[in-house]
C-alpha cells in the first residue's frame, strides 16, 4: 500500500491546477534537470496497521519543496497549499482507503544561491479494500 499511496498522492497534488500553475515538477523523486520550484517525494516508511479482517499500514511520507526567494511569505503560501492539497486526497483510492491523514512535522532550510528547502512530513493510515 505504501507504494501505491505514493503514486497517488503525485498524481494528486500533480493535477491540482493551483499546484500545477506554480511549481514545475511533481515528482516521486528529486529531478535532474528540472528548473526550480519542484516537489517531490523525499521519503517514505510503513509499519502494520491492519484489523482482524483487513490488512492496514501506517505510512509516513516526507515531501521535500525545493524554491527559490530571500523572502519566506512566498515559500509559505506554497508550502499553505501543499498542505491543502495533501488533506484533500480522497479518501477511497484503487484498492485501499485512507482512514487518516495527519501533518506530523516541517522543516525550512535556507540555502546557497538564494534556495530554500521546505520537508513535509505526513502519517497517512490506510485499510485495504
Amino acid at each position: 500500500m505504501e507504494i501505491a499511496l505514493r503514486a497517488a498522492l503525485i498524481s494528486w497534488l500533480a493535477a491540482d491546477p493551483g499546484l500545477s500553475a506554480q511549481l514545475n515538477a511533481v515528482v516521486e523523486e528529486a529531478p535532474s534537470r528540472t528548473a526550480l520550484p519542484w516537489l517531490a517525494i523525499a521519503a517514505s516508511a510503513s509499519a502494520d496497521w491492519s484489523a482482524k479482517d483487513r490488512m492496514g499500514r501506517e505510512v509516513r511520507i516526507a515531501l521535500e519543496l525545493h524554491c527559490r526567494g530571500d523572502r519566506p511569505e512566498g515559500a509559505a503560501a506554497l508550502t499553505a497549499a501543499i498542505e491543502t492539497a495533501i488533506t484533500a486526497l480522497p479518501a477511497q483510492q484503487n484498492g485501499f482507503r485512507v482512514v487518516s491523514a495527519l501533518f506530523l512535522r516541517a522543516r525550512a532550510e535556507q540555502r546557497g544561491a538564494n534556495t530554500r528547502a521546505i520537508l513535509i512530513e505526513y502519517r497517512f493510515r490506510l485499510l485495504s479494500d
